[in-house]
């Protein structure tokens, strides 16, 4: 079972008990038989709820050896929506962190030139360059403001999470933030575009892809120059100039030179992307890629990781596809690559095995391989640009690569967290209880009892990022990052490399988990249902 259902069966069980019934006007969690008093004569309600309280505290701390040994594997694959392999032929890849994983060197790598392309290009203070790439900043799927240069996290019902909005690299208070927003909720129509892009009058825009680490980074250290040294500025210019010096980083081979130059520090060796590969060919199945990288920066890659013959493992390969716009622009057609690289003017009637072809678009793809539907199942790391499109309007099967979640779930396997999360859950179920009581000394043990939980809020949030917390969670509620994972993703996984851990005929089956209006009898705490554990790993 999992801690937030055992922390509820904590809260009720401490609050089961007493003499009191409704008909006296207690909830059904009354005061306890020695405070059960005579008419007319006030119970000691302080001296009550810091009982239930401890009660409360007492029955969390047991439940928490139980839960240590219930573990969630960070090497497991998680389900949104039922699936099952047996039903899937072919499977199609994305390439940069989804085949390859890259190193931390990289994101110092692309901030470092964009900054620099900021001084030289666009005429940037030359002061900017003392500030250093900080890769525990920032996390992915963070909104931001152009208009007002404001970075955030935001809620999957559109409320931004006080505590985590920062000017540069300052957090902006609570009240500041109320007031601007007259409130915490962003507007649909303020919010960013389908695919995450300030665009049409929208003021946001959500950083989505693994890439913008370091321009999420960059954004906020020049604001905080600009700040401190109080200098009038255009947050619109800045936002734009930034993006485009990221972009020219790609664009211009900057990236694709460095990595290529040194591939051993830039990329993560893993003889396991080959074992994935080889396993679904060895079970005949057919197998694509399409990324947005250019060839040559494709194959030494791919050499390196998987080795020189890695384009026998693949059907197609399809490099500067342009995605999203591969997914609906119909009119590019695909241009076969030579091996020196040259862009060949024949005109594709086919895609064949052990070829390489550049720009294109879904639906000749779809013509030239009959590729279709169900039976196609895409990995990629970008919830917008690879999966999107794809479930929405193709009907493909979709498996989201998210590296960050192994880190996350082995910060959630600590005790430290567990303890934490569990006591949380079981104070908000006091709070919840107790809150009918609404004689002055009661509602002073409830103002401390929100205080300590507004100070555990604050601690979960710094287990996994100290300005912005866990990708997946605000305080209580989904991200919008993963209100927009569970929509376009059927599955999701740390890496490639979990797929070893199951059979190509293995179903995976979403846990049912309660709504708010239905009992908790068919979550997880049911046998049928069952939590992808650690210790069931380690045993096989």
């Amino acid at each position: 079972m999992a801690a937030g259902a055992k922390a509820a069966k904590a809260a009720a069980a401490a609050l089961r008990g007493g003499c009191g019934t409704a008909a006296r006007g207690w909830p059904r969690a009354g005061p306890p038989r020695h405070l059960c008093t005579a008419p007319g004569t006030a119970p000691d309600m302080k001296r009550y709820l810091w009982e239930r309280y401890r009660e409360a505290k007492r029955s969390t701390e047991e439940l928490v050896p139980s839960i240590m040994n219930n573990l969630l594997n960070p090497d497991a694959i998680f389900s949104n929506n039922e699936m099952s392999l047996s039903d899937i032929e072919i499977y199609g890849f994305d390439y940069d962190y989804t085949l390859v994983f890259y190193s931390k060197h990289l994101h110092t790598l692309i901030f470092n030139a964009a900054r620099d392309l900021l001084i030289n290009e666009h005429r940037y203070p030359v002061e900017i360059r003392n500030y250093d790439y900080n890769p525990n900043f920032a996390i992915r799927g963070l909104h931001y403001d152009v208009q007002r240069a404001i970075l955030m996290k935001i809620d999957a019902f559109h409320y931004i999470q006080l505590g985590t909005v920062y000017r540069g690299l300052s957090v902006v208070p609570d009240e500041e933030v109320i007031e601007m927003y007259e409130g915490s909720h962003v507007p649909l129509e303020q919010m960013s575009d389908f695919y995450g892009k300030s665009s049409h009058g929208n003021t946001m825009k959500q950083f989505m892809d693994i890439f913008s680490l370091p321009e999420m980074t960059l954004l906020s250290c020049v604001n905080e120059y600009f700040l401190k040294n109080n200098i009038d500025y255009e947050p619109v210019h800045l936002y734009k100039d930034v993006k485009d010096s990221i972009r020219d980083v790609h664009i211009k081979g900057i990236m694709y030179r460095a990595i290529e130059a040194d591939i051993e520090k830039y990329i993560c060796y893993s003889d396991q992307t080959r074992a994935v590969l080889a396993k679904l060919a060895d079970h005949g199945k057919k197998m694509f890629l399409i990324t947005n990288s250019p060839s040559s920066f494709v194959d030494k890659g791919m050499s390196y990781i998987v080795g020189k013959d890695w384009r026998d493992l693949f059907d197609v390969v399809i490099v500067q596809a342009e995605k999203p716009n591969f997914f609906n622009d119909k009119r590019r057609p695909f241009r076969k690559v030579n091996e020196k690289g040259v862009l060949l003017w024949d005109k594709i009637h086919k895609l064949q095995k052990g070829q390489i072809y550049k720009q294109g678009n879904l639906y000749e793809f779809l013509k030239l391989t009959g590729w279709r539907g169900s039976k196609v199942l895409y990995f990629g790391d970008h919830i917008y640009s690879d999966l999107a499109d794809l479930t929405l309007k193709h009907g493909w099967r979709t498996g989201a690569i998210i590296p960050e979640l192994r880190s996350e779930l082995k910060i959630m396997n600590t005790e430290q967290y567990i303890q934490t999360m569990t006591w949380l859950q079981t104070l908000t179920g006091l709070l919840e209880q107790m809150q009918v009581h609404r004689d002055a000394e009661s509602q002073l043990v409830l103002q401390e009892w929100k205080k300590e939980r507004k100070e555990m809020r604050e601690m979960t949030k710094s287990f996994f990022n100290a300005q912005f917390g866990s990708l997946f969670r605000t305080d209580q509620n989904p991200t919008y990052f993963l209100r927009r994972l569970s929509r376009f993703a059927d599955i999701y996984m740390a890496s490639l490399s979990c797929l070893l851990n199951y059979d190509v005929s293995h179903t995976f089956y979403p846990r049912r988990t309660p709504l708010q209006h239905e009992l908790p009898a068919w979550s997880d705490g049911t046998p049928t249902f069952r939590l992808p554990l650690l210790q069931e790993a380690r045993a096989k």
